[in-house]
Order: structure tokens, then sequence, then C-alpha cells
């Protein structure tokens, strides 16, 4: 029987309050107007300046006629005006699309006419790209340049405007309007490994809670890394890959200071880091281990450097290397269409006074829920199974802030919400202290001798040798197992041309011994390479691995 609940006319000449995102400026302006917002070596202005050029941003667009309802696309390095357009954009009731700035041609053009974009603020170094589509935009009417060198440029594309010059002829001063809170806010692609990029959205109201509840989440229960105002933050995630995670929303509501570093430069970073006096970040294992092995990481102070790790399990050899130089790292887990924080390693009190050794094997968890997040692992016929370390199952999920399907495809949607709860194509288990660790993605567990063998726990096992810099653990075919183990590794500079594959199977027969993993989970082959192939976002990339070493993707 269906709940019977009590409801009350609210009063006629009551605010219907939604929850858009414009409601989370006037927080950081009340209370910390002066606090800084900055850009590389090159910008650098408070709040209250921040809060004017959002208003400029929102009269410039439209002074170039963009309207309610319109979708403006952004191609621009992390800076202090993609910030701009994550506020003035879906506040002026437009669409934002962050678009990949890796895609292909192909993938580009598709993913511009499929969001139907009006118009497109493009960063000057990524002219190129654009125009080798310019001649199939179905939908594009205006094109705006970004440059951090003025408005000359020489391009084939037709410019109607220049970012700085749009703002500095605007009014400062933008009344943004009230609307409904399901409204789309934004949209972006996933970077899938088959097929063309699958669109996903998020209202404001979806938005507007997940800021909240990451704050809360950061913020309210004692753990390893509390966030505050008073923490410095600078992503090293992609703006256009989930909204930076959907920090930079909850960054500014608390008013922190940020820093915006541009493109990815590790040099560059390490010594901004230093600089600025950050003590917050996030970003995918392949950004660490970039950091890590950079020689300036050898000279600047990182401790207590506070670092979310996401994309990818953060692998135990790259946490301790990590801590072993003071950054506090850990880990955290979503997916593109969970816009996307579901779960963080944060330590519970009675943790913190454990050892790093013991400390490591939750800081790698995948997490425990955040709030307002509904996570269960089932069986193949939708049963929850028990939290008991063992019981391993696909992981399903539910909260407020899950995109409701996939842009016009209604299959792949009803697929991705079968039975009521987003199905996230991962495998693992919960421990009896409640924490969430994902074993592998459905399409890369390797099913050998009739069982399957998670490729995410061997590429921690070989990351804990001392002279493995990085590693990535494929499937291969084999006439008896029908898959095995295959290893990719890359030695620590140190170590070129000295360690052995004989050597590193070795190291994985130890955890054979402790009964880790079964005795066919010893890679069959580990070949030793100079790099790994990754995706446009940094992650490991197995399809086109899978393809090289000759299993389909």
């Amino acid at each position: 029987m269906a709940a019977t609940t009590k409801k009350i006319q609210p009063t006629p000449s009551a605010y219907n309050y939604q929850l858009l995102i414009k409601h989370l400026l006037p927080t950081p302006m009340i209370y910390s107007p002066a606090q800084e917002i900055v850009y590389r070596d090159k910008v650098r202005y408070t709040y209250r300046e921040f809060g004017r050029r959002v208003a400029k941003l929102a009269n410039a667009l439209v002074g170039i006629g963009v309207q309610p309802g319109n979708t403006v696309a952004v191609m621009d390095w992390d800076s202090h005006r993609y910030l701009e357009c994550f506020f003035a954009i879906p506040m002026m009731g437009a669409v934002l699309h962050t678009i990949n700035i890796r895609l292909t041609p192909e993938q580009l053009i598709y993913t511009i006419n499929h969001a139907e974009d009006d118009v497109i603020l493009v960063n000057k170094e990524f002219l190129p790209l654009l125009e080798s589509v310019k001649d199939r935009f179905e939908t594009v009417k205006k094109i705006v340049l970004i440059s951090d060198e003025g408005p000359d440029v020489t391009t084939s594309l037709t410019i109607d405007a220049e970012y700085e010059t749009l703002l500095s002829d605007a009014a400062d001063v933008y009344e943004f309007p009230d609307f409904d809170e399901n409204s789309v806010a934004t949209t972006f692609y996933t970077t899938g490994t088959t097929g063309l990029p699958k669109g996903v959205y998020f209202t404001h109201r979806q938005l507007v809670l997940h800021t909240y509840t990451i704050i809360a989440n950061y913020s309210a229960f004692k753990s390893q890394a509390n966030l505050s105002s008073i923490d410095v933050y600078m992503p090293i995630t992609p703006m256009f890959h989930v909204h930076a995670w959907g920090v930079p929303y909850a960054m500014t509501l608390i008013g922190a200071k940020q820093v915006y570093p541009g493109r990815y430069e590790p040099d560059f970073l390490l010594k901004l880091h230093e600089k600025e006096k950050v003590t917050f970040s996030h970003c995918v294992p392949t950004i660490l281990h970039m950091l890590l092995t950079c020689p300036t990481a050898k000279s600047v102070n990182l401790k207590g450097w506070k670092v979310i790790i996401g994309g990818s399990a953060l692998p135990k050899g790259l946490a301790k290397a990590a801590l072993d130089l003071g950054i506090n790292v850990y880990a955290g887990y979503g997916m593109s269409e969970t816009c996307p924080v579901l779960t963080v390693a944060n330590l519970k009190p009675h943790m913190l006074d454990w050892d790093m050794h013991r400390q490591i094997n939750v800081r790698c968890r995948t997490g425990l829920p955040v709030p307002n997040a509904y996570v269960q692992i089932v069986d193949p016929d939708g049963k929850p199974l028990p939290h008991d370390g063992v019981s391993t199952g696909e992981v399903v999920v539910r909260t407020p802030w899950l995109t409701q399907g996939y842009l016009k495809d209604p299959e792949k949607s009803e697929q991705l919400w079968a039975d009521g709860w987003l199905h996230t194509g991962d495998i693992g288990y919960f421990d009896a202290e409640g924490y969430l660790q994902v074993t592998d993605r459905l399409k890369d567990v390797i099913k050998t001798g009739g069982e399957w063998v998670s490729s995410l726990t061997l590429e921690d096992i070989i990351s804990q040798h001392p002279a493995v810099s990085e590693a990535a653990v494929i499937g291969i075919p084999d006439e008896k197992w029908g898959e095995s183990p295959m290893a990719l590794v890359v030695p620590k500079t140190d170590y070129k041309n000295k360690v052995t594959e004989e050597e590193l199977k070795g190291f994985f027969k130890r955890f054979v011994d402790e009964g880790v993993i079964p005795k066919y989970g010893i890679p069959k082959r580990i070949l030793l390479v100079d790099a790994i192939a990754k995706t446009s976002v940094g992650k490991l990339n197995k399809k086109e691995l899978r393809k090289q070493f000759g299993h389909s993707a």
C-alpha cells in the first residue's frame, strides 16, 4: 500500500526557493570578498572582482545573442575564466557544455553537434582542432576567442568576439533569474572505451546538492584530511572532466583561495604549489605519478598537501611514494554519470593513530559512501550482498545527483538505470567497517580457469615492487585457461635494464604463498616498457592495450 503523506498548501506570497547555482555565490561575497583567485603567474583577483566578472560574462553573452536554453561550450585549460563560466552560463539559464579538449576531431564534432552548441568559447591553443571540423558545424552560431596574449590571432574560423574585450565592454551587474531547479545546468561527454561518446547532463538542483554533500563529507567528519575555508585549492583534474569533480563549486561556496594552473606541466605545478602554499588538490594516479617523478619534487616542500586520487584505483606503491614525501594522499570514487563523488577513503577516528603501513590499506580503499549516497553491491539477480569483505558483486547506486540518463539515447539510459539503480559497471565488495573496495571493471576483470582475477589487485601488487614506476594488467587469450594475465611495467629510472621479468614474477609468487591471489594470477607475460597507453583523461587505456596485444576490446 502506498504511503499517505500530509501536505500543506504554501502561502501564495511565500518565496519558492529553488536550488540554483546562483545561490552558491552570496556566501563567499559575505565571508571572504577579499580572498584571492589566481591563474598561473598571470592573473590574481578577489572574490569581489570574481562576482563582477561573472555578471559581466552574463551580460556579454546576452549581447552576442545567448538566451536561456541555449548551449554554450567551453574549450580552455583550467583557468579563472573557466570558473567564471561554471557560474555565469548556467546561472543565466543556459547550458554549459564542457568540451574534452583531448577528443579526436571525429569525437569533437560529434559532441558539438549532438549537444547542439550555439556558442563556443575556445582557447587560442585549440583553434587548430576546431578548425579541422568547422565545415561540419550544425548549430554553432558564434565563436569567442580565449587568449592570454590578447585578441590578435590568425585562423580560418570566424571569430565573433574576444573574451576579455567582451567583458571590458559589459556591465558588472546582472539580475540572474529564478527558474525551475530541475533545469539542465551542464552537459559533457563520457570518454567511453567503445562507440561514440555518451552525453550526460546535470541540473541545478543536482549540482547544488552535490556541492553541499562534498563539503559535509570533506569537513564534518574527523578524518586524516579535513578541509575548510583556510585551505588553498588547486585542481589537477581538468575542468572539462565532471566539473573538476564538482570541487570548484564547493571551494567557491566556502570562499577558499583558489589557484588555477592552466596547462599541466609538472615542474610548473610543483612550483605553483610551493609559491601559493597549496594545501588541497585532486587528480588521477597518472598525474600524481608524473609529479612524484618530476625532479622538482625533490626540492619543494610537499608536506601536508592533501590530495584525493580518483578516476582509477590508487595503487599502494604510489600511495607509499606520495606519503614518503609528506603528501596526505587518499582515494575517492565516482563516474562521469554520478556527478561524480560517491565514496571517499576517509579514515575513521580510531584509525588515525595507526601506523602508516596499516593506514595505507584504508587510504587505498575505494572509500566510505558520502552523505545522501546509497551504494550497494548486488548479485546477477539484483539482490544485495552482505558487507563481509568477501561477497563480490556489481556496484549500484542512488543519490540525488546522478544523471537521469544519456542525452538522446533512451535505450542506453534504460540499461544504465535498470531496476531503479544506476549500474556502474564496476564490481567490488564492502568490508565490515563499511568501506567499498572496487576490484575491477566488469569489462577489465580477467576470466581465467573459470574464475575472476582482478586486474586492479594485480596492479596494486606489482606497484609495491621497488623497481616499478607504473604498471597495467590486462587479460590476453590463453588456449588452456581462456584468458591469462599480462602485465606491462615501466621501471623506475634507476632500475632500467636491471629488473627482469622473472624477478617480477617471483614478487607475485609471494602473494600467492600468502593467499592474496591464486597461482594463475601470476602474469603469464610481463613486458618492460617505456610508457603505457592512456585515455584522454589520463586513465590506463586498457581497450587500446587489449587491441595491441591480440584481444578484442
